[in-house]
């Protein structure tokens, strides 16, 4: 190796891990900090979304970046999990459209929780059936899709119809099951 290669590796500086750099770099988290993020988290473990939201709101102010960044998604969670529990529907149509609205913006744990909730209410609410179907669709959960639009098209035959043109069942449509669900021969 040449004596100047030597001479501009070793004069390169080493990176410091964020939680060693200086407090100047503004990336450094200082022990109180860090307390009390650790405390917030626990109280978001604990489903103590309010008390959280409260800790992690404090924390955005003072917190170094990369700490902040993960305040902030904490926070997101906690209002998420806050509107959970306020949530108040006048029908089983709205809360489905609520659903739809959950599944259409990815967020599959949430819009499964009203769908189930819908057949609760309503064990017959073939909506609910085939919303569950579409949402087992995109989810890879073919068997559990399967079940839901039979329920469906059992509950409501229309639904078949629905389903024939609905793009969101592509990662079923090259299963049997399926097209016998929707192309039944006629005995």
């Amino acid at each position: 190796m040449s004596s100047e290669a030597r001479t501009t590796l070793s004069t390169r500086k080493k990176a410091t891990p964020p939680s060693t750099r200086p407090s100047g770099t503004g990336n450094h988290v200082d022990t109180e900090s860090l307390q009390h993020y650790q405390s917030a988290l626990q109280l978001l473990q604990q489903s103590k979304f309010d008390k959280a939201l409260i800790a992690f709101e404090k924390l955005l102010g003072t917190a170094p970046p990369p700490l902040a960044e993960r305040c902030r998604i904490y926070v997101s969670a906690c209002h998420r999990e806050l509107s959970k529990t306020t949530l108040e529907f006048i029908s089983v149509e709205e809360q489905y459209d609520y659903a739809v609205s959950l599944l259409n913006m990815d967020y599959y744990e949430e819009a499964r929780e009203q769908f189930s909730h819908i057949l609760n209410k309503s064990p017959q609410a073939d909506y609910a059936l085939y919303g569950l179907a579409v949402l087992d669709a995109i989810t890879g959960q073919i068997e559990e899709c399967l079940e839901h639009l039979a329920r469906a098209i059992e509950t409501n035959p229309r639904n078949r119809l629905q389903a024939r043109t609905d793009s969101d069942f592509q990662n079923v449509q090259d299963d049997p099951r399926f097209t016998e669900l929707l192309y039944p021969e006629n005995p």
